[in-house]
């Protein structure tokens, strides 16, 4: 059986059934591949744009490689590519028609609005030591022992700092309310 890099110069010295025998070998492969990346209507459209460039291309195709897949799938990516590119912006208003009619977003931007000065409010009355090492565990994603070295301070007091951080936020009454207020809405659906 011949190889791609074979198939391609076949087709280079003038047999055309040569490129439609590679062709016929990856088409499946390239065209699922350009699916997921841009869904079954637009891939149908791109699979005929990418055998057109690898036709028009062939002949830069290095031959040393037998196999032409890696070098097809770098065609459809180009031509992916060149479709985003080419795509108008997108409305980045939703089509309000769609949801349901009795939907209400305001709820859900009341509740991220209180939960977002619910935990500034919790924090900022933290103690500023304790509050360091909880964001920097917390948020910044360190072990206790690195928000330690960072604060320049001992690795068992940063735990007990962070355990105080934690047990204090618990007992935020402004924490448990905007919980409790969650807890209703999860509930209510």
């Amino acid at each position: 059986m011949a190889s791609d890099a074979d198939l391609i110069a076949g087709c280079l010295a003038g047999d055309e059934d040569a490129f439609v025998r590679m062709v016929s070998r990856h088409e499946e492969a390239i065209s699922r591949y350009l699916v997921r990346q841009v869904g079954r209507e637009a891939a149908q459209d791109l699979l005929g744009e990418v055998w057109i460039e690898a036709y028009t291309s062939r002949a830069s195709y290095d031959r040393s490689y037998a196999d032409a897949r890696p070098w097809l799938y770098g065609v459809a990516l180009n031509q992916v590519r060149r479709l985003w590119r080419n795509r108008p912006p997108e409305n980045l208003i939703p089509d309000m028609g769609e949801l349901p009619i009795a939907w209400d977003p305001w709820p859900t931007v009341e509740i991220r609005l209180d939960a977002r000065e619910a935990l500034r409010g919790a924090l900022a009355a933290l103690r500023p030591d304790a509050r360091d090492v909880l964001t920097l565990v917390v948020g910044e994603d360190l072990a206790v022992v690195d928000a330690a070295r960072v604060l320049g301070i001992t690795a068992a007091k940063a735990r007990r700092l962070l355990y105080e951080a934690r047990a204090s936020l618990r007992q935020d009454s402004r924490i448990a309310a905007l919980l409790d207020e969650l807890n209703n809405v999860g509930e209510s659906k």
